[in-house]
């Protein structure tokens, strides 16, 4: 669970409504046409834009960014020096009975690839294709989520135009244009809320969760390719600290002189 997305969109609708009722009663900014219009038109939009497995597919990719845990990249690279160790040990066949321990999936597809004797360029070649899947499966979501987020102002402006043809036409009693007026903008005040503080954020956040994976993935590809290479471990595992910031390094030698 990403506790900083939570924390962020909670904390941002609670400063929103304990501003609303430091001023005025929540109730003035509730209003179920304007609702209607910016929620159901920037769906609309994203039905007209996408095709509706992909609109659907976009409430894994908004569960994916809230669940997603960090990529643990110091475990990968003790997984890939012990698997290297077995290997140089006892040769790659005998990694066929750790392929069940191995959550990571383009890391069981990569051994399994060398068990069976796959060729280094074939290998490389097979990983690469897995990984540049992935890459636009992410920007696709990303995509999706800044979309929604461009359409949901511009449904905001469209039901305040809507609301002002309303009371512009409807001038015999002055007296009401104050509250008419209130009622056009909140469409406005919806549209913006929903995009900054739900879909452009949470495109942001995919798009952070994808370089981070992205780099794991890089690093589980050259790993495989030490392996099925015969690198010596430890030449391994100095290569794949390269892929990890310095903090990370420290932390990763510490549990190693435990």
């Amino acid at each position: 669970m990403d506790i900083a997305t939570l924390i962020g969109v909670g904390a941002g609708l609670t400063l929103v409504a304990w501003a609303i009722l430091m001023g005025s009663s929540i109730m003035a900014f509730i209003d179920v046409p304007s609702m209607l219009i910016t929620v159901g038109g920037t769906i609309c939009s994203m039905l007209i834009n996408f095709p509706l497995s992909k609109v659907i597919g976009m409430l894994s990719v908004v569960k994916k960014t809230l669940l997603a845990k960090p990529a643990a990249m110091a475990d990968e690279i003790k997984r890939i020096v012990e698997f290297a160790q077995i290997a140089r040990r006892d040769g790659l066949l005998a990694l066929e009975d750790k392929l069940e321990t191995l959550q990571e999936p383009l890391l069981h597809k990569g051994i399994q690839l060398v068990i069976d004797g796959t060729p280094p360029e074939m290998l490389r070649s097979i990983l690469t294709i897995e990984v540049d899947a992935m890459y636009e499966r992410h920007a696709e979501g990303k995509y999706i989520l800044e979309a929604a987020g461009a359409a949901a102002p511009a449904f905001g402006m469209i039901g305040t135009l809507i609301g002002l043809v309303q009371m512009l036409s409807n001038l015999k009693d002055p007296s009401g244009i104050g509250a008419g007026m209130a009622v056009a903008l909140i469409t406005t005040f919806y549209g913006a809320m929903m995009a900054n503080l739900v879909f452009l954020p949470m495109a942001g956040k995919l798009g952070g969760r994808h370089k981070e994976e992205a780099l794991l993935k890089q690093l589980l590809v050259e790993g495989v390719l030490s392996i099925q290479a015969g690198d010596n471990p430890r030449t391994i595992e100095e290569k794949l600290k390269a892929f990890l910031p310095p903090n990370s390094r420290k932390e990763l030698a510490k549990k190693e002189g435990q």
